[in-house]
């Protein structure tokens, strides 16, 4: 049941002690999946699922994708000790895309869902728009407080009438690592705030250093690794990009979409990205050969980077502020009206969100927190990685965390960002013009959104 998940690397907090982490890439939403509990149940216990184990504990059951990290950072155990008459079970499945149709289908028919269920936060629109009836109104759960939470990461699981039907896990805010030694060799400054200043508040300045990066190159590479890392970057830090503000949606009319189309086209046709589509085996390879210089990057990333690279590759690497505060990735948990122990649920949901679960995740799996109170602690402060040697991660991450604006966010997001990609900007780089990829993307997810 493996898919498309990204590998373990090593963090060290500021005492140097090795911890690990796994990063889950973001996937798109397509036909409707197999159902929910299809995915691989894991409950690392004696293998009851039901509300109630024959030990006579109440089972509490997690609906999730990908490798969401609470298990393996020993979050459950944890809970489990603190309230003996709880246990936890958790119903992975590794793809999203698979999920996430399953999950909106159980939504709408009001029925197999698990106590706890997670959203991603593409999809998260959708939700709030079309199923919080079916949710909880997590707000008045025991122990949770708004001023916790980024507003920004609050508000988009809150609906018109103020209920908040999901807790924010973890957030992907953006920055731009890239590697030391490629950058010496083509001239350009390395010690990281100087490379932060050369784009500072511009995106075409980021392009503009790869103009100047790719006059001497180390022959063979890149100055970043593809279109779509690029593309997806600079739509990051729009306030509105897909949807407006009343939900309509504006993909083709919105003047900062269709700039960054055509600055990442621009990039394109001067050779400054790779030819590759994110997160697929070419793609991959270039990161074990050396073939860029740098990559938009959230801290799930710095995960990829290691897990595809060689050995050698460890300390090359460095992380810069981006040009503009972005956010890529992210997650929600809700509890569903008509599960089985709503209340334990609430209160479980609470605890795994809290700052002090957010902070011990990021410390074990590399999620970014979206509790603005974990970013003091120890864990995020004194985090460092093994590609970016003494980089202070943590403190670059939690700043840049503060200053992602709040996004306008549409229940399609997904299908309209990954057709400018995969199927528009990518198209640039075998030769298509930027006006003949615009017109193929935009066919392409006028199509998806009618079906």
């Amino acid at each position: 049941m493996r898919a498309r998940t990204l590998p373990h690397t090593r963090l060290r907090s500021s005492g140097g002690r090795p911890v690990v982490r796994r990063a889950v890439a973001v996937a798109a939403v397509v036909s409707l999946g197999t159902g929910l509990l299809a995915g691989c149940a894991d409950d690392g216990g004696d293998g009851d699922s039901g509300s109630s184990s024959g030990k006579g504990k109440t089972t509490i059951t997690l609906g999730l994708f990908g490798t969401m990290g609470f298990k393996e950072a020993g979050l459950y155990a944890e809970y489990e000790k603190q309230n003996p008459g709880i246990k936890i079970a958790e119903n992975v499945i590794e793809r999203n895309e698979n999920y996430y149709p399953a999950l909106l289908n159980h939504l709408t028919t009001n029925s197999g869902l698990q106590d706890v269920q997670a959203v991603e936060v593409g999809n998260i629109a959708e939700i709030v728009a079309t199923q919080a009836d079916k949710l909880e109104d997590l707000s008045k759960a025991p122990g949770v407080k708004k001023a916790d939470w980024l507003e920004w990461k609050w508000e988009q699981a809150t609906t018109k009438d103020g209920a908040t039907i999901g807790l924010g896990t973890d957030i992907g805010p953006m920055a731009i690592c890239y590697r030391k030694d490629l950058f010496e060799k083509a001239g350009l400054p390395t010690d990281r705030e100087e490379v932060g200043k050369l784009w500072a508040g511009d995106w075409a300045k980021l392009v503009e250093v790869g103009e100047d990066y790719q006059k001497k190159a180390p022959k063979g590479t890149t100055f970043m690794d593809s279109p779509g890392g690029l593309l997806n970057a600079i739509l990051s830090s729009e306030e509105e990009r897909f949807y407006d503000k009343s939900g309509e949606i504006i993909y083709k009319t919105n003047p900062a979409v269709k700039n960054a189309f055509d600055l990442t086209a621009k990039a394109a046709e001067e050779g400054l990205v790779g030819a590759q589509t994110q997160f697929q085996p070419a793609w991959d390879q270039t990161i074990a050969n050396n073939k860029f210089a740098a990559i938009s990057c959230p801290p799930w990333m710095l995960g990829y980077i290691k897990g595809k690279s060689q050995p050698d590759a460890a300390g090359k690497w460095d992380v810069a502020v981006a040009p503009k505060s972005g956010n890529w990735g992210g997650s929600f948990l809700t509890v569903p009206k008509s599960g089985k122990n709503v209340d334990e649920a609430k209160k479980l949901v609470a605890w795994l969100t809290a700052p002090e679960q957010q902070a011990k995740l990021f410390e074990v799996q590399g999620s970014f927190p979206s509790a603005q109170s974990a970013y003091d602690s120890p864990a995020v402060t004194g985090a460092k990685n093994d590609m970016t040697g003494d980089a202070p991660i943590g403190e670059i991450f939690a700043e840049a965390a503060k200053q992602i604006p709040v996004q306008v966010i549409g229940p399609k997001d997904q299908i309209i960002g990954q057709g400018l990609g995969d199927n528009g900007v990518i198209l640039v780089t075998k030769g298509k013009s930027a006006e003949e990829a615009w017109e193929t993307a935009t066919k392409t997810i006028d199509n998806n959104l009618d079906k």
